[in-house]
């Protein structure tokens, strides 16, 4: 493909106007455009073409009633104690900058929402909304199978990617959402999952509801200069 001011702005736009959207119309999004997405996503590079990702996709009655087995699961404390994730996604020991980092996108999220730092009841419900995939018609489920090392797993971040960008390439939005790892048992026994299957997140897709205040964060992103070094 030759590259033209046009081609390269669209790619450029896609990539750089994805951010996680925590609140979604009910606007249905076509079957075909779900597949097109996938499509287009599964042309992410990996490890002699390994090709690790498995998707579950649900709608309608099949996603709420995920959405309810696990939110009850949330709630309940005692319940909420006894579920893990499986990989440890987060660092066991936080550091900065990355603990500053976190930090401020929470806080930045629970102030546009109005949410005080003492008020446990509305983050507890703000986190639960995770659950519904914030509103979104389209939730995603992703597994892997648990012989797959590390390597597949980077490859698999790359096919996340490939989803939301083109997702943004659709007037899509989206929200990777981690912390459906830690109710994988629900979901597994939801989606019938062998044993050999891992759930490695969640993700919300559909159109981002343009009213709602908390899809106006846009989290802050590190210069070049910042990560980079030139060695010549």
């Amino acid at each position: 493909m030759t590259p033209t001011p046009e081609s390269i702005a669209a790619v450029d736009a896609a990539i750089t106007t994805r951010h996680s959207m925590r609140a979604y119309l009910q606007t249905p999004v076509p079957r075909t455009t779900i597949e097109r997405i996938l499509e287009v996503a599964a042309r992410a590079p990996s490890g002699t073409n390994t090709q690790p990702w498995k998707v579950h996709v649900l709608t309608g009655a099949a996603k709420a009633e995920l959405s309810r087995k696990v939110r009850a699961a949330f709630d309940d404390a005692a319940e909420r104690a006894t579920h893990s994730e499986e990989y440890a996604y987060y660092p066991t020991q936080w550091v900065s900058p990355y603990i500053d980092r976190r930090r401020k996108v929470g806080w930045d999220l629970y102030g546009l929402l109005g949410i005080g730092k003492t008020d446990k009841a509305r983050m507890h419900e703000q986190h639960g909304r995770n659950y519904d995939f914030f509103g979104a018609p389209v939730g995603l489920i992703f597994t892997i199978d648990r012989i797959m090392q590390q390597g597949s797993w980077l490859d698999y971040g790359m096919f996340l990617q490939n989803i939301m960008v083109a997702a943004r390439a659709r007037g899509l939005d989206t929200c990777p959402q981690q912390a459906f790892a830690q109710f994988h048992r629900v979901i597994e026994q939801h989606l019938r999952l062998p044993d050999s299957e891992m759930v490695v997140c969640g993700m919300a897709l559909g159109h981002a509801d343009p009213a709602a205040i908390e899809n106006t964060l846009v989290t802050e992103r590190e210069p070049v200069s910042g990560f980079t070094t030139f060695v010549e």
